[in-house]
């Protein structure tokens, strides 16, 4: 009979093969291989698949800075870890773990927790993936704000070591604490070492308390003559839809109630349809056909904004195996299921005409999110091991955590080898982003005047 004791010491060893496939060290290693692709030609692909309209929003909010230039290049780093050796320890991945994809958003039970909070390139892959976006972002972003090299090494180190403190956790744990693990905001503002930070991170909770569809409503729509509520029209970022789009909203939308479970089906099954709007929103994201769509409680007349977003293949999808949902928005909303401690409640998917994929949503569900670009290199660091220890769970609930722990060990080496990635892979998306500038000036991409 194959004991506890058996299974950890089969996982053990994976962690120790693994570590045999590549070294923690060389795990650290980062180097554009000769005829890499170029990053901008990468953007273009992209670019072509997306609403024309709407790509030059996109490319002047990926130029604004080179973290917002690596929010928005999740392709081209899929395509630098994909020429890259591998641990072969699969997770769930988040596929685009850069630190303004984590933040706060209300549980089923209305409370607030902090968690990874974006799932369009989710697939299973090597944890390490996701570590090593999220460590290049904190490097990024600490240069940005002004950090010093050896600050921004720091914070990096943090992170890592947020995430291998996450796992070494997550072994102390069976598999039902680990689902049932949470971080709530009150642990968030609790670990807040200093009171001023503190204040300020209170302000930012309380903040997203009130990010709900009534604040929407006040703050989107306008009454009609008849006193109805309806979407304004803020041309290029918030455009009442056209009849084609109308009726393809309502088609999706039917199909996208299928897809809920039978209670949630009978909840939203008391609301109705009362306006449509096409929705700019993120910076990668930009160019995806998202709409959101305005909901009335048939009883009481109160608002549920609901997001229908586009979700093409993954950007990791041509460097892993393929992912066994076919429909892009079920991998999305089961990717995210997977991962999150708690989801929304709303989730679901459905196709649209010419065979376009979307998932559904709340839409400012009580989202909250941190200042990143004022952080100094202290709050970056905390920030940044909150991210990787909320990561490590995410991870630990479809992969192994023993096997991983296994191969990062208690040592720092796994912390430095990420530390020694992000700063080489900072420089690197530092030279992409200056090929981005300089294909705007040369007039190869275009970009809007007013991007917001």
């Amino acid at each position: 009979m194959t004991t506890v004791e058996d299974f950890d010491r089969q996982a053990a060893e994976v962690g120790k093969a693994a570590r045999q496939r590549v070294s923690r060290s060389a795990l650290g290693e980062w180097k554009a291989e000769p005829g890499r692709e170029d990053p901008v030609a990468i953007l273009l692909k992209q670019n072509a698949k997306r609403v024309q309209s709407l790509v030059p929003i996109r490319m002047a909010r990926m130029a604004e800075s080179p973290f917002a230039f690596l929010r928005g290049a999740a392709a081209v780093m899929a395509y630098d870890l994909g020429s890259s050796p591998g641990t072969g320890l699969i997770a769930q991945l988040c596929g685009d773990a850069h630190l303004a994809n984590f933040g706060l958003f209300a549980t089923p039970e209305r409370n607030l927790v902090f968690d990874v909070n974006d799932f369009d390139e989710t697939l299973p892959g090597p944890f390490e993936w996701d570590v090593k976006r999220l460590v290049a972002s904190v490097a990024v972003a600490a240069l940005g704000n002004g950090c010093s090299d050896e600050d921004a090494a720091s914070a990096a180190e943090a992170t890592a070591r947020g995430y291998r403190e996450g796992i070494e956790e997550m072994t102390q744990q069976n598999s039902l604490d680990i689902w049932y693990d949470r971080v709530d905001a009150e642990q968030v503002i609790a670990q807040i070492p200093k009171k001023k930070f503190r204040k300020k991170a209170e302000k930012t909770v309380a903040s997203a308390r009130k990010r709900t569809s009534l604040q929407a409503l006040e703050k989107l729509t306008e009454p009609d003559a008849d006193g109805i509520p309806r979407i304004k029209n803020q041309p290029p970022l918030l455009v009442p839809i056209t009849l084609p789009d109308e009726t393809t909203v309502k088609s999706v939308l039917a199909e996208y109630r299928r897809s809920l479970p039978d209670q949630m089906r009978v909840l939203l099954n008391r609301y109705t349809l009362v306006d449509t709007a096409v929705k700019v929103v993120g910076v990668g994201s930009v160019g995806t056909r998202c709409f959101i769509a305005l909901m009335m409680d048939k009883e009481s007349g109160a608002p549920l904004f609901l997001q229908m977003k586009e979700a093409d293949t993954s950007v990791l999808a041509p460097y892993q195996k393929p992912s066994r949902y076919q429909q892009q928005g079920h991998r999305v909303v089961a990717g995210q299921r997977l991962m999150q401690a708690a989801s929304d409640i709303f989730l679901g998917w459905a196709t649209g005409p010419k065979g376009v994929d979307y998932y559904w949503r709340q839409f400012r569900d009580m989202k909250g999110s941190a200042d990143i670009e004022n952080m100094t290199h202290h709050q970056l660091s905390n920030y940044g091991g909150l991210c990787g220890g909320v990561l490590a769970r995410a991870h630990c609930r479809s992969g192994d955590p023993i096997a991983i722990n296994t191969y990062i060990g208690g040592s720092d080496k796994f912390d430095k080898g990420m530390r020694d990635f992000a700063m080489s892979y900072s420089d690197q998306t530092m030279a992409d982003y200056r090929l981005l500038l300089a294909a705007i000036e040369d007039g190869q991409v275009e970009v809007a005047d007013n991007a917001y």
